[in-house]
C-alpha cells in the first residue's frame, strides 16, 4: 500500500521530493531505503489513528536525518544548542534522536515541535507520548524489512492497539538490552515503566 502525500501544510517549507532529496544527501543507501520503509509504515499507521499523514511522512522521512552523522558532530550541538552534557555520555543510538532534532530545525527548517518531539523520542521513548511518536515508535520498529521474533505480532498490534503496541516494544527493547548488558538510557526505563506495566 503506497500513499502520495503533496505537502500543503509547512511542516517542510517545500515539497516532499525536495526533502526527500535532502534526506537522500544525507546518508548511506542502506538508511535511506529504511528511511522509505518508515514512511510508508508510518503513513498506514497514521491513517489508522487519525493521525495527520503529512506530519507523518516529515516525521518519517527525518528521524534517521542524522543517523550517519561523527560524534564530533553530534558532541558540538549538543555544546551549542546548551543540551543536557549527560547526553556526552551516550552515544549515536541515543543522540541521533535526542540531539539529531536540533539538525533537523537548523539545517531542513523543521520546527513544528509535534515532530521534533517525536524524532528526540523514537529510539527511546518518553513516559508521554503524542500519537504522532507512538507512529513513529511503532513504524521505525515494525517497517516492513524488520524480522524479529514476534514481529509479525508486533505488526499487527500496532494496527490494532498502538498503545500496547509501544508497551510491547519497550519491553522488548528493555529485555533484549538487559540480555546484552548494554548501557540503559534512563528514558528507556521511564518509557516502560510508564507503557509496559498497564
Amino acid at each position: 500500500m503506497t500513499i502520495e502525500i503533496e505537502y500543503q501544510k509547512h511542516y517542510y517549507p517545500g515539497t516532499r521530493q525536495e526533502l526527500v532529496q535532502k534526506v537522500q544527501a544525507a546518508m548511506s543507501d542502506y538508511r535511506y531505503q529504511h528511511v522509505l520503509r518508515v514512511e510508508t509504515m508510518a503513513l498506514q499507521l497514521a491513517e489508522i489513528w487519525d493521525v495527520d499523514l503529512e506530519m507523518a511522512s516529515v516525521v518519517a522521512l527525518v528521524h534517521d536525518y542524522t543517523k550517519e552523522r561523527s560524534d564530533d558532530d553530534f558532541k558540538a550541538m549538543i555544546a551549542t544548542a546548551h543540551l543536557d552534557v549527560d547526553l556526552l555520555n551516550w552515544g549515536n543510538n541515543i543522540w541521533h534522536g535526542i540531539v539529531g532534532a536540533e539538525f533537523i530545525a537548523r539545517e531542513l527548517n523543521i520546527t513544528d515541535d509535534t515532530i521534533l518531539t517525536a524524532v528526540r523520542q523514537h529510539t527511546t521513548g518518553a513516559p508521554e507520548m503524542t500519537l504522532l511518536s507512538q507512529v513513529l515508535y511503532m513504524a521505525d520498529y515494525v517497517e516492513m524489512e524488520r524480522d524479529f521474533p514476534g514481529v509479525d505480532e508486533v505488526r499487527n498490534l500496532a494496527q490494532t492497539d498502538l498503545a500496547a503496541s509501544v508497551g510491547w516494544q519497550a519491553q522488548h527493547t528493555l529485555a533484549y538490552l538487559i540480555g546484552q548488558k548494554a548501557r540503559i538510557y534512563p528514558l528507556s526505563l521511564l518509557t516502560y515503566n510508564a507503557w509496559s506495566t498497564k
